[in-house]
């Protein structure tokens, strides 16, 4: 199994606690959540059940033949309730053992009872118990509200809790261990870090050809993925399908969002909230500032949502007349431009690294990209990413580039004059990030400022 391995440390040492432990797992679907279950179970006295999307007598069966199993070492008879079931599992247990029920939504939205059920079990028995419960669940809302929230009968029962999340680039890029450095940064533009996606591309074959075969040609996995994911989650898919359009090509704020789709702006700002909940976009201020209503706007978060509509969905008709492999070609004249927001999510993750390696100036208090007005050239400004301390006397600025020339002292110039913006900050460093490296002007004058000039092999050094 790729990564994950701090996951399983802390599944580890919940299972060699010496007391009852209750971890609520959760994640956006397909990061890898059964994955890493099924890799902890490898190693542990553990009875996995992956519920399905059936009715509560038939997970109820498919559950009562497992924990016997398990127990007996053979299937004897139904349990005829979840009481009766979890009940057994209070009287059978002597040894440490993990009772995993993963995707227990499904269980709980036939039968909503189960969650008092299993809250009566812990509280008059499991706790008790050398038991180690995790309750699994790719529906967020639901895990986060009804298996955790003030409402739920299960609230504050946990003693742990573990949001999987996708891989960085870093992560990432160990799933084409035989592409560049490059190929690899352009594979988790378009791919981002989520494992399912990442699996998706054949490493055998180059980007063009993957792009090509597994996201252009109709019917691929990851051509109809974003639909499924939405259709899985959500109502009004279509409604949701053109918010995701705007926000891909730079409508980023709920009237322009509104005024592009032609909805009213109520309706968008209720879409958005639930299109954050799924991890799909997320919502962003300035760097530094405050979460200001008029100068928050939305991104999207996940770069393959981000690839596809940009890409996919918004040329879907010309792509058909095109044919695939034309298409695919348009597609990978625009790497570039794709790349842009990509890249400066690629700056951050690098710094966060750094940072939790100890390796920058400072360790950062915020993080993030910055945009605003600049005093110095009265005028609209903006920074890649910005890093800054807690006490806002330090900052470190990052300009990053995806361009297949070597970058110009302009946007040296550009970095240093965006600095301007922020007379408060003492001590400024500048960081750039280049794709095709710098001019010898650049390299002179960063020699002279003592700036750093990073290249896409320094990202993985």
């Amino acid at each position: 199994m790729i990564g994950r391995s701090k996951e399983l440390e802390h599944l580890y040492s919940l299972y060699e606690s010496n007391s009852f432990e209750y971890l609520v797992m959760y994640g956006r679907r397909r990061v890898g959540k059964s994955t890493i279950l099924l890799e902890f179970c490898k190693n542990t006295n553990s009875i996995y059940y992956p519920a399905k999307e059936k009715n509560d007598p038939l997970n109820l069966l498919d559950f009562s033949k497992i924990i016997q199993l398990h127990f007996e070492g053979t299937y004897i008879s139904p349990f005829d309730s979840w009481e009766a079931a979890f009940d057994y599992i209070s009287k059978r247990v002597i040894d440490r053992t993990a009772i995993i029920i993963d995707e227990f939504p499904y269980i709980a939205e036939e039968n909503e009872s189960v969650k008092s059920i299993l809250q009566h079990a812990i509280d008059l028995s499991w706790k008790y118990k050398n038991i180690f419960l995790i309750l699994c669940g790719s529906s967020l809302k639901m895990m986060e509200e009804d298996v955790m929230g003030s409402e739920s009968p299960l609230h504050d029962r946990q003693t742990s809790k573990m949001e999987v999340k996708p891989f960085d680039y870093f992560e990432s890029a160990l799933f084409f261990p035989s592409y560049s450095n490059e190929d690899k940064i352009i594979a988790y533009g378009i791919l981002g870090g989520v494992p399912r996606y990442l699996e998706a591309f054949d490493i055998n074959k180059e980007i063009d050809t993957n792009i090509e075969t597994k996201i252009v040609k109709e019917g691929s996995f990851l051509h109809e993925e974003t639909e499924n994911v939405l259709k899985a989650e959500l109502r009004d898919t279509n409604v949701y399908n053109s918010i995701l359009a705007a926000i891909s090509i730079g409508k980023n704020r709920p009237n322009e969002i509104a005024d592009y789709i032609h909805e009213e702006k109520t309706k968008v700002s209720k879409y958005l909230i639930k299109l954050q909940a799924l991890r799909i976009i997320e919502k962003i201020a300035p760097c530094g500032e405050p979460d200001i209503k008029h100068k928050s706007i939305y991104v999207i978060s996940d770069n393959y949502f981000s690839f596809y509509f940009r890409c996919i969905f918004s040329n879907s008709f010309y792509f058909t007349l095109l044919g695939e492999k034309d298409a695919t070609k348009e597609i990978m004249k625009d790497v570039p431009s794709i790349m842009g927001y990509a890249f400066e999510r690629v700056a951050k993750e690098y710094l966060l690294r750094k940072a939790k390696e100890r390796k920058l100036p400072f360790v950062p208090y915020d993080i993030g990209r910055w945009w605003g007005n600049n005093p110095y050239i009265k005028n609209q400004d903006d920074v890649d990413v910005l890093a800054i301390d807690k006490t806002k006397k330090k900052a470190i600025f990052m300009e990053c580039k995806f361009t297949s020339s070597p970058m110009p002292i302009k946007e040296y110039d550009d970095l240093v004059t965006a600095t301007k913006a922020f007379p408060y900050i003492e001590e400024k460093y500048l960081y750039f990030l280049s794709r095709s490296g710098y001019t010898e002007e650049v390299r002179k004058r960063a020699e002279t400022d003592g700036a750093v000039l990073l290249s896409i092999d320094d990202l993985f050094s």
